[in-house]
């Protein structure tokens, strides 16, 4: 315990789902966490709170909307005002599913802007300072779909595809940063498949109903046309594969692209 006591880490998208996850992993591990999203105070004062909980040092929380560049050097301005950023999870991300012929050009531009241009200009911010003082983490929080494609989601599917390539640029850029005794500069891409989270339990009841609302067999049922395992990851298993990345024993690890897709893109 206490591995990241003195380590700040900054999460966005990080009042739920996986990118909670993650700053829960941290928080465990006494780092001082810096959440970010676009929510309701009442649900930002119950993340502040559960990290605090978790065992935290500190907790700061920010709204930004990461489409907006000029937004998010301001936020990484007021962040680093207040400290280093030694941990970078990039997780913020948005959805939209229509075939080519339906997709709306805006759309295509949101959802490039906030999974892939606003990962580049966190990453631009804070990565040189990481180099400066020899340790640094980036976490990207890709997807299956950055090593897959699936139909209706074309803008989605590049953007992930085009994060495992960018993560892999800024890895090999950075891969001589600091010593194995500071830990050094790695940035990685974890890849999730299913992951139980609020955004798809209409799906999982939707399947569950089929089976008497049997909410496992509907689980099952869902995951069976991708996910071989038929078990859904958690954020929590992201969180605790993200922890790894953040240690020492990591430094070597670096542009990777890790599945955590109970072998979807084994097949």
């Amino acid at each position: 315990m206490g591995s990241l006591q003195g380590r700040r880490a900054l999460i966005t998208g990080s009042f739920q789902g996986i990118g909670f996850g993650v700053a829960t992993a941290f928080a465990r591990e006494g780092a001082d966490i810096v959440l970010h999203g676009l929510s309701d105070r009442a649900t930002i004062k119950a993340a502040e709170s559960a990290i605090l909980k978790a065992g935290a040092n500190s907790v700061l929380s920010f709204t930004s909307d990461l489409r907006n560049q000029s937004a998010t050097e301001k936020m990484i301005d007021e962040i680093q005002e207040k400290g280093n950023v030694d941990i970078l999870c990039n997780n913020a991300g948005i959805q939209f599913t229509a075939t080519f012929s339906d997709m709306p050009r805006p759309k295509w531009d949101d959802v490039i802007a906030i999974n892939l241009s606003s990962y580049f200009d966190t990453m631009h911010l804070l990565l040189p300072g990481m180099k400066e003082r020899g340790y640094g983490r980036v976490i990207n929080i890709a997807s299956v779909h950055g090593l897959v494609a699936s139909v209706a989601k074309a803008p989605y599917v590049a953007a992930k595809h085009g994060l495992i390539g960018l993560t892999r640029v800024a890895a090999l850029e950075y891969a001589d940063s600091g010593t194995r005794e500071s830990g050094g500069v790695t940035i990685n891409a974890i890849c999730p498949g299913w992951v139980e989270t609020a955004l798809i339990e209409p799906q999982i009841q939707a399947r569950a109903a089929k089976f008497g609302g049997d909410r496992d067999k509907g689980i099952s049922d869902l995951l069976s046309e991708k996910q071989p395992s038929r078990r859904l990851a958690t954020p929590e298993d992201i969180g605790a594969l993200a922890l790894f990345l953040t240690s020492k024993l990591a430094h070597n690890i670096t542009g990777a692209a890790i599945p955590v897709d109970g072998g979807w893109t084994a097949q």
